[in-house]
């Protein structure tokens, strides 16, 4: 089995990863080796990954129409971790476990800029539930600029149980939603084990996600929005939450 990662930064991390393997590089025959095109193609060439020069229409069909930037990539299946992954990475940090979990988020734009976000302040594992969400698709690759190829992703068939699981390991399940009797993010300090518990895109967290968490927050607001997209507000608690920890890792 192969999948397709296109765009310019997803192609690039994927090669930097090192997880998958890369059987071709795919390039418009009308695209010119400059720019950023340029040190993919080198870094190809730097690892003997074979490089096809190909008519776009063929690039676009398997992009979906979306905007491959000239370059797709043929690579193996995403490598899905397992939650024993996250947990030895935050042992082999000295870190206190720092979890994702997301249910049943579909928008692949908002998944992908929440695991950019994620990769980028530490973040030991990313969970997801198998069916019903967006799992690691070439368009959630390309949002993440190549970032999930970094990270412990985790597909789980029953999220309730796994966090009930984890928090049997002492890791505080917290869930974040818009509502007036919501405490705000600076009431509780965040330097804890944690799993930042995010729903989907309208209906929020599912009842019994909600039900299982140890406690929810909210962000504060001022203006005259209702609520912040899941994308934007996830960002805001996964950097509060990485800031609780004195930006621990930052180099």
């Amino acid at each position: 089995m192969s999948e397709f990662v296109y765009g310019h930064w997803a192609v690039m991390e994927t090669m930097r990863a090192g997880r998958r393997k890369i059987d071709h590089l795919m390039v418009a025959d009308s695209a010119e080796e400059k720019g950023t095109l340029k040190d993919i193609l080198a870094e190809a060439r730097k690892r003997n990954v074979k490089i096809q020069r190909s008519p776009r229409r063929i690039l676009d069909d398997m992009a979906g129409g979306a905007n491959h930037q000239s370059i797709v990539a043929r690579v193996g299946n995403y490598p899905f971790a397992d939650v024993e992954d996250a947990l030895s990475l935050a042992q082999e940090r000295n870190e206190k476990p720092f979890l994702l979990i997301l249910d049943l988020l579909k928008d692949p734009q908002n998944v992908g800029v929440l695991l950019r976000v994620a990769e980028a302040v530490g973040v030991h594992g990313v969970i997801i539930q198998e069916r019903r969400s967006v799992g690691v698709t070439p368009a959630v690759v390309n949002a993440s600029a190549g970032a999930v190829e970094y990270l412990n992703v985790i597909q789980v068939s029953n999220l309730v149980n796994t966090m009930k699981m984890l928090k049997e390991e002492n890791i505080w399940m917290v869930g974040f939603e818009a509502g007036p009797d919501v405490p705000p993010i600076d009431r509780t300090d965040l330097n804890i084990a944690i799993a930042i518990v995010l729903g989907s895109e309208g209906e929020g967290m599912r009842r019994l996600v909600r039900d299982t968490c140890d406690m929810t927050l909210t962000l504060p607001m001022r203006g005259h929005v209702a609520s912040l997209n899941v994308a934007t507000a996830g960002s805001i608690a996964l950097y509060t939450a990485w800031q609780a920890r004195g930006w621990q890792g930052w180099r």
